[in-house]
Parts: structure tokens; C-alpha cells; sequence
């Protein structure tokens, strides 16, 4: 029996709202310029349209909800169980912790997979002053509690920012090495309000693992081409061990097999982070006609053909606007 050519595989970022109640250094504006009515926002059917949609055309191997913070849009978990539905294999949230743990068990019951935390600091003082107002311990609450709701992987992300929080990077490792956790750290990417002292800001990729070379053994992991983190092993010696992640868009872009595409709350399509073009969908999901869907199907298209071919960011919008 003959096969057919292997699908196109597709990993779905989907903001659910443009809301988070932090205002992270590197991602939202002090004062949120972002004032997105309600109506503008894609209704839970309307994502699932266009997730069905991209399912009959490529290979979807993951659906990650973001925002935002995705846990202050109102019934989550009925969009977690909605994917769930159409047989998307991995269903991931991207998260500050703050909301978690009265959530957890509902989202894993509601079929979610795996969550990402961000986690910047260690120390509450710098914690709140890297996140605009964040509560450490709610976070690691949040952490607790994914973990034992069976949320796992449970990956920890840290934006690595010089001078802030660069000195704790052994104390994360160490950290999730205590709790079964992997660990990431992102170098920070001059998009938005993080473009602004980005020079003086930016820690590399291969800063931060020297730093950690001299504490742990490390160990490069196989390579996934079409992963945007580059894994290795860390132990300590004593029977610790710990996956680390490295994610170095700036230093080591990772574009030729980058499989992602972004929705954003508002229904733009976004094919690549660092550039300033997007795709409105929203009133095509909001059609019904044939000739809607043949415009969704070719609007999918062009937005592969967006991925950047140079190592240029060129992206103003903020994060929070756009979905990790």
C-alpha cells in the first residue's frame, strides 16, 4: 500500500484574551494601551472553526492557549474540553500562575495536557517588580498545584534579563530539579515595550549555560527541528537531574523548522513573531459560505509564507497583545 506525503505538522498558539492583571516588564506596557471590546474577541466556537478547519488541511500536534493571562477569560475549561473534542493530541496553557491552583484539577479533568509557568525570580521582591505587581507565592502555589493535578510536563519559563534576575539562574535549576519540574530559560527579544534598552537587557543563550556549566553537568538532548527549545541535561552530581532548556530567538533563531502559528484574541493570524504582518480572520470565521472557507484555507497558506528569512525583528506590537 502506497502512502501519502506526510502533512505539513502545525503547532497552534491561541490567545484567548488581550487581559492579564501583571504587567511584565518585557511583555505589557505600564499602562495597557490595549482596550479590545468584548464583542471583538473570538468567541469559543469560532477558535474551534478555525482549529477543525486547519485540521482537514494539515497535521495539528498542538494547541496552546495563551493571552494575555488565558486563566482571566471566563470558562477556560470549556474551551480545553472543546479542543479536547476534536482530537487535538496536545492541549497546553501558558500562564503567570497567579489563578492557578483553584483551576488546576479542572482544566487536566477538562483535558488539558501540560502547562508552561512563567517564573522570573525566586525572590519576592524582584518577582514582583519584574511582573508589575505579581505575588510569588501565588505562583508557586500554581506550580504546586499543576503538579499535583498530573499537568506534565510542568515547564518553567524564565525571561533571562541582565542585571534583574540573571544571578538566579542556578537557584531556577535547582529549584526545579526539587520538583520534577524542566526549566527554560528565553532570552529576551526586542519586540514592543522590551525594545526599549534591549542592548543592556539581553542575556545569550550560551551566557547563561556557561554560567550553569560551572555548577552542573550538562549534557546536549537530541534535537526536535521543528522545537523552538534546545534541551540538555543538567545533574548535580548527587542524584539530581533536571531538564533545561535553552530558547535563543535572537542569538540562534530557530526559524527554518518552526512549525507555529498565531491567533491572536482578536482574530488576526500571525505567522511569525517578529514580523508586523497578520492575517484578520475574524470575519471569515464568522461566515458561512464556502467561498469563507476556501479564504480561511488560502489565509493559512500565506501565513507559513510569512516566517522570516533574516535574523530581523521587526514587530511593535506588545506581547501581551499577541500571545506567546
Amino acid at each position: 500500500m502506497t502512502r501519502g506525503p506526510a502533512r505539513q505538522t502545525v503547532s497552534l498558539r491561541i490567545s484567548v484574551t488581550d487581559r492579564c492583571e501583571l504587567r511584565c516588564a518585557y511583555c505589557a506596557p505600564v499602562v495597557s494601551a490595549l482596550k479590545v471590546a468584548p464583542e471583538e474577541i473570538l468567541s469559543y466556537d469560532e477558535i474551534v472553526r478555525l482549529v477543525r478547519l486547519i485540521k482537514t488541511r494539515y497535521k495539528v500536534t498542538e494547541a496552546r492557549l495563551t493571552g494575555g493571562e488565558p486563566l482571566m477569560r471566563p470558562g477556560i475549561e470549556r474551551l480545553v474540553a472543546m479542543l479536547a473534542a476534536e482530537g487535538v493530541p496536545d492541549i497546553a496553557l501558558t500562564t503567570n500562575g497567579q489563578r492557578l491552583e483553584g483551576v488546576a484539577r479542572t482544566l487536566k479533568q477538562a483535558g488539558l495536557n501540560r502547562v508552561n509557568i512563567s517564573l522570573d525570580s525566586l525572590n519576592p521582591a524582584t518577582f514582583a517588580a519584574l511582573s508589575g505587581g505579581g505575588v510569588l507565592g501565588n505562583t508557586l502555589e500554581g506550580v504546586a498545584a499543576a503538579l499535583r493535578a498530573g499537568l506534565r510536563p510542568l515547564k518553567l519559563n524564565t525571561v533571562v534579563l541582565r542585571g534583574r534576575n540573571d544571578h538566579e539562574t542556578i537557584d531556577l535549576v535547582r529549584f526545579a530539579m526539587r520538583r520534577d519540574c524542566q526549566v527554560r530559560f528565553l532570552e529576551l527579544m526586542p519586540i514592543g515595550v522590551a525594545a526599549a534598552g534591549f542592548e543592556d537587557l539581553f542575556v545569550s543563550s550560551e551566557e547563561v549555560r556557561q554560567r550553569l556549566a560551572a555548577e552542573f553537568a550538562l549534557a546536549a538532548l537530541p534535537v526536535d527541528p521543528e522545537a523552538t527549545s534546545r534541551n540538555w541535561l543538567g545533574e548535580d552530581g548527587r542524584g539530581g537531574r533536571v531538564v533545561i532548556g535553552f530558547i535563543s530567538p535572537y542569538s540562534e533563531p530557530f526559524c527554518a523548522g518552526c512549525p507555529r502559528l498565531r491567533l491572536t484574541s482578536t482574530g488576526v493570524l500571525i505567522g511569525c513573531l517578529a514580523r508586523p504582518d497578520g492575517i484578520p480572520l475574524a470575519p471569515l470565521l464568522r461566515g458561512k459560505t464556502a467561498a469563507d472557507v476556501k479564504a480561511l484555507d488560502a489565509a493559512v497558506e500565506r501565513a507559513f509564507g510569512m516566517k522570516r528569512r533574516d535574523r530581523a525583528f521587526a514587530q511593535p506590537c506588545a506581547m501581551v497583545g499577541i500571545g506567546g
